[in-house]
């Protein structure tokens, strides 16, 4: 079984999560969308069960994919590695019902499975254990 991060270390997951985004507004106003995004999906905080480490990081997340403009570039520049993330937080985000957002999630899931293939999506939809 997986090690979850204590309620008690939450604080400092919390704390973490806010230089981020931090980090994350800068970048976006240089306009270096993709590197935001990379930088937000980092370090995400999978193991914890601690909903307000979730809620922070998709937070993040979510500015970071809405700045998102040129989806091919984006992946393009995306390494292999944050495909199976980035599609849990696309989940997250279609599960939210906000148009704005599922539309933006949508148009990337497109692009991502013609990229990553459909073993990204059953990776994401199989693993109960590090959820966003």
């Amino acid at each position: 079984m997986a090690e979850f991060v204590e309620a008690d270390n939450a604080e400092a997951i919390i704390a973490r999560i806010e230089t981020k985004s931090r980090k994350i507004e800068s970048l976006l106003k240089q306009y270096k969308h993709v590197e935001a995004l990379k930088t937000a999906l980092e370090g995400s905080p999978p193991k914890t069960r601690d909903e307000r480490c979730k809620s922070a990081n998709w937070i993040v997340v979510h500015r970071a994919l809405m700045a998102i403009k040129d989806i091919d570039g984006m992946l393009n520049a995306l390494d292999a590695e944050y495909y199976d993330i980035l599609m849990k937080y696309l989940y997250r985000g279609l599960s939210t019902g906000d148009r704005p957002t599922c539309d933006q999630c949508l148009k990337i899931h497109e692009k991502l499975t013609e990229r990553a293939g459909l073993g990204c999506i059953l990776r994401c939809l199989t693993d109960t254990i590090n959820t966003v």
